[in-house]
């Protein structure tokens, strides 16, 4: 999938949850104790929606840019140090976790906020990826959709072995030296570059402490976060960086600590979403860097 497409399904779970979180109404926000019809299909009615629009607009802004193909598929495996993957790893749990809490708001049971409020994200994801099949630019990438369904299963997987959200997938990004070097690549402004430049980019695996060390009396909202990101990389291919000045490009992987806000006790069904929304992301903490070029780093607030 193309970085401009990525950056489409990453706004697009910030759109769905911000717009959700203009409501201050108690009642509303208070999920269901039982299953509410008017809210379910309104959850229904909405996802769908959305999904055929977002989709109409995607395929009139970008797809009919470029050229239709027969069906083919491209193999991008070894692109951007796998960053984009890590990026569809994020969007396929983000979405999923949206479809799964917007029917446990309805009051929907559990087996069923599973099925289909996790497989939402992974249909309108994969719809996607048909679409680039379609375009003689792009191609139908497996390891695209293999990214798409490991973000659904960790979502699922947890549901099912544990029935609540031990670890989740979180994001943070910091601007770097790279863009204005490619910014028909790496984005022209903050927004852009916080989708395009890969550089910039960290993809953590948050996991909460207490949820496994019950008997150590941590805070129920502390977590220790395990993150990836790359640096040096002014294109998806391993390109030299000569003309630049730059060093090789490598991976990056961090050790830090986190919160996980929906952990954080508050009567406040409003409070809970925004938490929620908020939630996506990495709290700044102190982090340590390992790479293979500077051995390791330490960084005061990392973000």
């Amino acid at each position: 999938m193309g970085k401009t497409k990525i950056t489409y399904v990453f706004l697009l779970i910030f759109v769905i949850q911000s717009g959700f979180a203009q409501l201050e109404d108690k009642n509303f926000w208070k999920p269901s104790d039982s299953l509410n019809k008017a809210r379910r299909n309104a959850v229904a009615i909405t996802g769908t929606g959305l999904a055929a629009a977002s989709l109409i607009a995607l395929n009139a802004l970008w797809y009919d840019d470029f050229e239709r193909s027969s069906f083919h598929t491209l193999d991008d495996t070894n692109e951007w140090f796998q960053m984009d993957k890590y990026g569809h790893v994020f969007s396929s749990y983000q979405l999923g976790r949206l479809g799964a809490e917007s029917l446990n708001w309805s009051g929907v049971q559990k087996k069923d906020q599973r099925i289909y409020g996790a497989g939402m994200g992974l249909a309108f994801l994969t719809t996607v990826e048909i679409f680039d099949g379609f375009s003689e630019e792009w191609g139908f990438s497996w390891s695209d959709f293999g990214a798409n369904v490991l973000g659904t299963g960790i979502y699922v997987g947890q549901e099912l072995l544990w029935n609540e959200q031990r670890m989740s997938i979180k994001y943070s990004f910091h601007r770097t030296k790279y863009a204005p070097m490619r910014p028909d690549k790496l984005g022209e402004n903050l927004l852009q570059e916080m989708f395009k430049d890969y550089n910039g980019q960290t993809y953590w695996l948050s996991i909460n402490l207490d949820s496994f060390f019950k008997e150590a009396n941590l805070p129920e909202w502390l977590n220790f976060a395990v993150g990836i990101g790359a640096d040096g990389m002014l294109t998806g291919i391993n390109e030299t960086n000569n003309e630049f000045g730059l060093q090789d490009r490598y991976r990056q992987f961090y050790l830090s600590l986190d919160i996980d806000l929906s952990r954080i006790e508050t009567k406040s069904h409003f409070l809970k979403t925004v938490f929620s929304v908020v939630n996506v992301l990495k709290i700044p903490f102190p982090t340590l860097e390992l790479n293979v070029n500077k051995k390791s780093v330490f960084h005061l607030f990392y973000h």
